[in-house]
């Protein structure tokens, strides 16, 4: 059958099946079949099969329906009543036939546009990746393909509200949300905020990250080809463009040309936007000369003593929350469990014990297949776990009662859910009392053996019976061969051998592996310990492997029958999951302050740190490092460091990203005085390295990394930027970095920018906005050779730097051979004084003396907090400067 023509083809391909996406081509028309709109339960109800019967001539994972083919494993929830496939071709939906939103009535709790033509394709990570969300968008109207990558909670607020502002009329997830019959929260909560949008499923493999970037590689518009930079490692993001491109083409017969789409990549609403280089360079997680250490931002302020609250930690780094309120609230928290010792303490004690809740509750809503004694025995371990969990409500309610901030407050109220109460009842009629979570193979087994009450399963209690008489039986053996060999025998169990018997090896004379008596067999020996069995014990090891199995499948029964009354009420655990993540994570914060001078910093429209520290350096260092004063505002938002190579340029402008960053999530930082900008993104371009995976040289990444910054940045942005433009000639180095710096100067965004190029250091006579600073350095004489050298202070200052040839120093200090480094100089000296550099006219230094008044005219009305006679004093002082200022330059 001949393709037809596209419903929406604005910068469209007609033909639907073509080779753009490296798949095979296929010329038959395609058809859906919708999911019937009785929820998502039926589908899940059939285990996540597929249902349409596979035909030779549809490549391997796609499917068909009689005569005509459809997207692979795809399924759908739509209004249409009925759940079989149905046979009458007017049944059938046809490639185009779209349904138009006109038809449908929407909820008021989810309005939108009656011309929504947006789909939506939704992934999440798996494992340690879970709560990683990734994103991609694409309106049918219009050629935006949008991507996001962002780390959620398990309540999923961040993706529930972008998909609210999406409103799509489809949302693609993979057919694992709803493997082996059970849904996954997120697309739970999909299907239940999203009630008139339809949701299809598609198999996980069409979820391919390579696929994706091969498609933004081909689709994107070359004007905004640098967002492949950004998403070449969002592998959810881009994982997600690949299934919604590959349904949008199967599904609506709609191709897209070769760079026909604008590919954009945004992160979550209220967060700060860090890239991956950018994040790298800061050695925000992983350290760059040893991957395996934690001397990263990560490793100094964890502190945490729970899985969810290092995840939450973790997602916090890379996604700095960018709201106020947020950052305050959190800020007012640690700061009370800094000064309330014995809350910290209690609080610390009680977060410590719990489990890692996200996982529990992950297991405990999953309904095997079949059962069997593996299963039995998780499921009796994910009731003790979850009972423990249970019975830490009340200490942490407790130990929250007499905090007075107001986020404390709320998480304190969120325990007072009555669905604990419920389960717990629950638990409390079939689960012992006494049943406890206990460390060691053996306690926990014993645990779980007699956690099922009595009375309640004959069969079981007669299995436990068993297993007690045999484990006694273990007992007295072990006791008689003690008495029978004169030893001193003690029992001893372990995952591995079960139940077996030691004894101490001591002395020339004492029992050895040679004089061991011949019952005894598989001997081994560690330090003076010998361990052996009998065959006996052998045996009866045996039998008590067979009395466990008879437990746990008797007491999966009874657990089986309680997890079903219980799950309905389960739903409470994901607000106790979220309070005890971030609990813990202000907890480390009041750790990390408590062990290092640190401050509380503000928030202003001002960039200023007084004696601010590395505060990696500062972990690492043995004695005390050298802190350095920022300062960057509207008047001066673009600061040009300049000094001589290990002077410490590198080391401040890291410094500066990584304290906003600490200062955004809500951690206190290493000053005497901090005052931040909220950044909406932090970008950094410092790695000078090759990529020959991309056939890129140092210059290529350097352009690629500018141009992503000068696309991407705002006038809330922070740019650092180290030694741009070194990778080519001098000449073309500081052309394109005077052209740069240009840019960044008008657009407003605090930038520091690290430079050699000391002709850069004019840019201040031509914008007031720009500073110069450089880092001091002094020079001794050594006595013994008579020749200077420098001492770097690693203090900035103000001004540009006064050292000329600072790098033939270092080249000295290489040894390199004296006639070298004599023409090196000479030659040196000849081109410098070739050179003119420009004084700053009275004119230009009077206009830059008003910019700057005005701007901190402005800036005072903004953010001033003194009283009326303090503010007449401070601004008699600004008076007096800028007349000062003017006076002198005139």
């Amino acid at each position: 059958m001949a393709a037809q023509q596209p419903k929406y083809n604005f910068g469209l391909l007609q033909t639907p099946m073509s080779n753009i996406s490296g798949y095979e081509s296929e010329t038959s028309t395609e058809n859906f079949q919708r999911i019937p709109r009785q929820n998502v339960d039926k589908l899940v109800k059939s285990g996540g099969h597929d249902w349409y019967k596979h035909s030779s001539s549809v490549p391997t994972g796609l499917t068909s329906n009689t005569s005509s083919t459809s997207f692979p494993g795809a399924r759908k929830r739509g209004r249409c009543q009925g759940y079989t496939t149905p046979r009458s071709s007017s049944s059938l939906r046809t490639p185009n036939s779209r349904r138009t939103p006109a038809s449908v009535n929407y909820s008021t709790t989810t309005p939108r546009e009656s011309t929504s033509s947006i789909i939506v394709a939704i992934v999440e990570g798996r494992g340690l990746a879970k709560g990683e969300i990734g994103l991609a968008s694409l309106d049918l109207k219009c050629p935006f393909l949008i991507l996001s990558q962002f780390s959620d909670t398990q309540t999923y607020v961040k993706t529930i509200t972008k998909l609210q502002i999406l409103q799509p009329i489809e949302i693609i997830v993979p057919n694992t949300a709803c493997e082996n019959g059970t849904m996954t929260k997120l697309l739970k909560l999909i299907n239940d905020q999203f009630q008139n949008t339809s949701i299809s499923t598609v198999q996980r493999k069409y979820f391919n990250e390579t696929r994706g970037l091969q498609y933004v590689k081909q689709l994107c518009v070359p004007e905004f080809n640098t967002v492949e930079m950004e998403v070449r490692v969002k592998y959810y993001a881009l994982a997600a463009a690949a299934s919604l491109m590959k349904y949008v083409e199967f599904i609506q017969n709609i191709m897209y040309a070769p760079g026909s789409l604008k590919v954009v990549f945004h992160g979550s609403e209220n967060t700060t936007m860090i890239d991956a280089s950018t994040a790298k360079n800061l050695e925000l997680l992983q350290n760059l000369r040893d991957p395996t250490s934690d001397i990263t931002l990560y490793g100094i302020l964890n502190y945490t003593k729970t899985p969810g609250g290092a995840r939450l930690l973790r997602a916090n780094i890379l996604q700095p929350p960018s709201d106020l309120e947020t950052i305050t609230m959190r800020q007012d928290a640690v700061g009370e469990l800094t000064e309330k010792e014995e809350v910290f303490y209690n609080l610390q004690t009680v977060i410590g014990q719990f489990p890692d809740v996200d996982h529990l509750l992950a297991l405990l809503l999953q309904i095997p297949k079949q059962e069997t004694i593996k299963i039995a025995e998780s499921k009796i371990t994910n009731i003790i776990y979850l009972k423990h969990t249970l019975e830490l409500i009340e200490p942490l309610k407790e130990a929250l009662k007499d905090c007075e901030n107001p986020l404390l407050k709320a998480y304190c109220k969120s325990l007072e859910d009555p669905r604990f109460d419920i389960i717990i009842t629950k638990i409390s009629s079939v689960i012992h009392e006494d049943t406890r979570f206990q460390k060691g193979t053996l306690h926990m087994r014993t645990q779980k053996c007699f956690a099922v009450k009595p009375n309640i399963n004959g069969l079981l209690d007669v299995a436990r019976r068993m297993y007690t008489e045999v484990v006694d039986d273990i007992s007295e053996l072990v006791t008689q061969l003690g008495t029978q060999y004169s030893l001193p025998l003690k029992t001893s169990y372990n995952s591995a051998r079960g139940f077996y018997i030691q004894t101490t090896s001591s002395g020339k004379d004492g029992l050895t592996m040679d004089n061991l008596p011949g019952i005894f067999i598989k001997a081994t020996k560690v330090k003076s310990t010998l361990s052996f069995t009998t065959t006996d014990l052998i045996k009866l090891n045996a039998r008590i492997q067979q009395s466990l199995e008879e437990i746990y499948l008797m007491a999966n029964i009874v657990v089986t029958a309680l997890l079903n009354d219980i799950r309905s009420y389960l739903g409470c655990l994901y607000k106790l999951t979220e309070s005890v993540a971030i609990i813990d994570v202000l907890l480390s914060f009041a750790h990390v302050c408590t062990l290092s001078n640190y401050v509380r910093p503000e928030f202003t429209d001002t960039l200023a740190i007084k004696q601010g520290r590395h505060p990696i350096l500062e972990k690492i260092a043995i004695g005390q490092i050298v802190p350095n004063n920022t300062y960057a505002s509207d008047e001066s938002n673009f600061l040009m460091v300049t000094g001589p190579n290990m002077s410490g340029k590198s080391t401040y402008i890291r410094q500066i990203a990584l304290l906003q960053i600490m200062a955004q999530v809500g951690c206190n930082v290493p000053a005497e005085y901090a005052s931040f900008r909220i950044a909406d993104q932090i970008f950094s371009r410092i790695s000078t390295d090759d990529e020959m995976e991309t056939n890129s040289s140092t210059f290529t990444l350097e352009m690629k990394e500018v141009n992503y910054i000068i696309q991407n940045a705002s006038n809330r942005s922070l740019v650092i930027i180290d030694e741009l433009g070194r990778a080519t000639s001098p000449e073309e180095g500081v052309g394109i970095c005077h052209s740069i710096c240009e840019y960044l100067i008008q657009l407003k965004a605090f930038t520091v920018f690290v430079t050699h190029f000391l002709e850069l250091t004019n840019l201040d006579a031509l914008y007031p906005n720009v500073e110069n600073y450089c880092f001091d350095v002094q020079r001794s004489v050594c006595t013994e050779s008579a020749e200077e050298k420098i001492i770097f202070t690693h203090t900035i200052q103000r001004g540009k730097t006064e050292e000329r040839h600072y790098g033939m120093e270092l080249a000295r200090m290489s040894c390199l051979p004296r006639v070298v480094m004599e023409k090196a100089e000479a030659c040196a000296l000849k081109l410098s004084r070739a050179k003119h550099i420009e004084d700053s006219s009275p004119e230009r230094n009077k206009q830059r003396a008003v910019f700057k008044l005005a701007t901190r005219l402005v800036q005072t009305a903004r953010n001033s907090r003194l009283d009326a006679d303090g503010l007449r004093i401070y601004l008699q002082g600004m008076k007096s400067q800028y007349e000062k200022e003017t006076v002198f330059e005139g």
